[in-house]
């Protein structure tokens, strides 16, 4: 049989409402008073009823994460990080794997416009700033990376030049001055700066 906030309330000596703002963490709620319901909410072994609580909210209580590869190692730390940080917050994390397709990129982007989210975190490395300008995305979004930014929605990225400086001035000072940049991306923000460096 499932605990209920009344259940809660009884076994405390408090109103409903006195739960439930100790179960969302408000502040004006007596030290003692607070102490009791937590008593309670342990003693009950007491789960909020989120999906009760999304819906009076009007939200799914679910963000998504698409990334182009999740087996990679920087996606799957992603993942792990921003999982960590949506359930602190009460959220269902929905994953999902692009493959740095534009197709899928497109699928992920209209997918998802059907209220099924709350919020995308969007890696994308094959649609384009024009691409983003013709969807009416009309939840919170956040790009990742380098790939795009349409100037409409929150943007993280590393800034290249700065840490393609920092490692140089790194190996710089620990006497190093044969210093060779590889990989397969070749753009001038990543390799510039120790070029420039180095010169």
């Amino acid at each position: 049989m499932s605990v209920s906030m009344r259940d809660v309330a009884a076994l405390a000596g408090v109103s409903p409402r006195t739960v439930s703002n100790v179960v969302r963490g408000y502040v004006h709620v007596a030290a003692e008073t607070r102490e009791r319901v937590q008593r309670a909410i342990d003693e009950l072994n007491y789960r909020p009823n989120l999906s009760a609580r999304n819906l009076r909210q009007g939200r799914s209580g679910i963000i998504a994460l698409a990334v182009p590869e999740i087996a990679a190692p920087y996606f799957a730390e992603l993942a792990n990080l921003v999982h960590q940080e949506a359930r602190q917050r009460g959220f269902t994390l929905l994953i999902d794997q692009t493959g740095a397709s534009r197709e899928q990129e497109m699928l992920v982007l209209d997918g998802y416009r059907s209220h099924l989210i709350d919020g995308l975190i969007l890696s994308p490395l094959a649609v384009t700033a024009q691409d983003l300008q013709t969807q009416s995305i009309d939840m919170p979004t956040v790009l990742l990376g380098e790939g795009v930014n349409d100037g409409r929605h929150i943007h993280v990225a590393v800034d290249n030049v700065a840490a393609a400086r920092q490692a140089t001035e790194h190996l710089i000072s620990n006497g190093r001055r044969r210093i060779a940049a590889l990989g397969v991306d070749h753009r001038a923000d990543r390799v510039g700066p120790a070029k420039r460096r180095l010169e």
